[in-house]
């Protein structure tokens, strides 16, 4: 369900601020990047509160028809799985927004015109040229989307779906059975594995090309909508807006308005510090880590270090459940064996040095949000001319010295994007923080999950504004450099 309807919006918003003009689309064409800052977890608890029977939705049907008890009307319960899907794609579906608006912007209009010069009107455009042009963009889009659906642990629990993913937690710390939530991440690293596979084999034939755009071509206008299809095409344009970002602003929102006196709480600012200083360790050790990788693979050109490079980036497909599992059995073997290693030969003991520690957080999420860093750095690398490193070479360079001077300050852009990304999804991570996380070690992810579970989401409201806020300055100046970067280009 969440594939369908993230795939339904996000192309849909994609084709119509890339082809279309109408009122507002300039600012939708970037506002529709603003649900990235939200977490699933804290829409969950938005969308719970905003369709409760005291929420303002029901409230306002009881006062227009005149209902006085909850048996007199039906309303739709968002505690379900249908529910849950609703929810979960109102922030996903930027993924698959931001892949395909690229693509269109790229070449679709140009090759759209084409089209209709020969006879075709718009829907057979979209049909026939635009959206299978777009197809590796929608999978990729699509993949991410399933794997993040696959990791959720707060938005399942809260509206009471039962996933894979709790039962790890549930297993691991409520029954207190290792054995069982390892056994539970094995099935679902099967089920991984397998969305894995289907995008790969979606993908297989595809192939496009990305033409370059100069100055001196004029690209073609859009085409310009009035009436009903102005007002149509803005609403499907306005509305995920407005649910994926402006209902969880508004919720929590109102509760912050009523609690402002915990800006001032220390345990508050805690966690706000932890969280930014995991967030930036974070960027800039997978920033690194992508950048080696991909230069060691530009520069050996080995099937086997292309090969280790794509294991190395799976991190992001492995749920934060089972990340997290696999690293404290992982992080407990080393910590033993180097205690018994200093026991005998020195006479000390070092004690657990990673294991509960802040830094097994961080190397959690380097380790998962890696794929994110090297998408990224790659794609830019992509768009640079394959021989660019080698000229500089041939000029007396050495190879680090070609990719510190010519190819870093050509990066900056996509390392800037890599950044963002690790960074926002860093501040968002919940589920390998719970697992891994020391004894008072609060980020502000844990801080409004701790409240969520206690059932008092509100008392939370104030983290969570803070990490919305703390993941919507990057994403704005993310969609403010692509918006720029585009338009360069129309």
């Amino acid at each position: 369900m969440v594939a369908a309807a993230t795939s339904i919006i996000g192309v849909a918003g994609a084709w119509l601020v890339v082809g279309f003009d109408f009122p507002l689309r300039r600012t939708l064409s970037w506002a529709l990047v603003l649900p990235l800052a939200v977490p699933t977890y804290l829409a969950a608890y938005a969308f719970g509160e905003f369709f409760h029977y005291t929420g303002p939705v029901q409230s306002l049907v009881r006062s227009i028809f005149g209902f006085q008890t909850i048996r007199d009307y039906w309303f739709p319960d968002i505690r379900t799985t249908p529910g849950a899907a609703f929810v979960l794609s109102s922030v996903l579906y930027p993924y698959v927004y931001l892949t395909t608006r690229v693509i269109f912007l790229m070449q679709g209009r140009n090759i759209a015109d084409a089209a209709r010069t020969l006879g075709a009107g718009p829907a057979k455009v979209f049909w026939r040229v635009l959206l299978p042009v777009a197809r590796p963009a929608i999978v990729a889009g699509v993949a991410l989307i399933l794997m993040e659906t696959v990791n959720d642990i707060g938005a399942a629990e809260y509206l009471g779906v039962r996933t894979l993913t709790f039962s790890i937690y549930a297993t691991w710390l409520n029954r207190g059975s290792l054995e069982g939530g390892a056994q539970i991440a094995l099935v679902m690293l099967m089920l991984v594995f397998a969305l894995l596979g289907a995008e790969q084999w979606a993908r297989r034939r595809q192939r496009f090309h990305t033409g370059r755009a100069t100055h001196m071509q004029a690209r073609p206008p859009r085409t310009r909508l009035r009436g009903r299809r102005a007002v149509a095409a803005l609403l499907a344009t306005g509305l995920p807006v407005l649910a994926g970002f402006g209902i969880p602003l508004f919720v929590f929102g109102q509760y912050a308005a009523r609690r402002l006196e915990q800006f001032a709480s220390p345990a508050l600012g805690r966690a706000f510090l932890h969280s930014l200083a995991t967030a930036t360790a974070t960027a800039i050790i997978t920033v690194l880590l992508a950048l080696f990788l991909i230069n060691a693979v530009r520069l050996c050109r080995s099937r086997g270090i292309t090969i280790a490079v794509r294991l190395a980036s799976i991190g992001y497909a492995l749920p934060g459940g089972i990340l997290g599992l696999g690293l404290l059995f992982a992080l407990a073997r080393f910590d033993n064996t180097l205690d018994g290693f200093m026991r005998a030969e020195l006479g000390f003991s070092t004690g657990l040095l990673l294991t509960g520690s802040a830094a097994a957080v961080v190397i959690a999420c380097s380790i998962r949000f890696l794929a994110l860093a090297e998408s990224a750095i790659r794609s830019g690398m992509e768009k640079l001319p394959p021989n660019l490193d080698e000229a500089a070479r041939s000029l007396g360079h050495t190879p680090a010295r070609s990719a510190t001077k010519v190819l870093l300050p050509l990066l900056k852009p996509a390392i800037f994007t890599a950044a963002v990304l690790v960074f926002v999804d860093t501040i968002k991570e919940l589920s390998a923080t719970i697992l891994l996380r020391p004894f008072g070690f609060n980020t502000l992810a844990t801080h409004v999950y701790e409240n969520a579970s206690r059932g008092v989401p509100e008392e939370g409201a104030v983290a969570a504004i803070l990490i919305i806020l703390t993941a919507l300055v990057p994403v704005m100046l993310l969609s403010g450099a692509l918006a720029r970067d585009r338009e360069a280009t129309m």
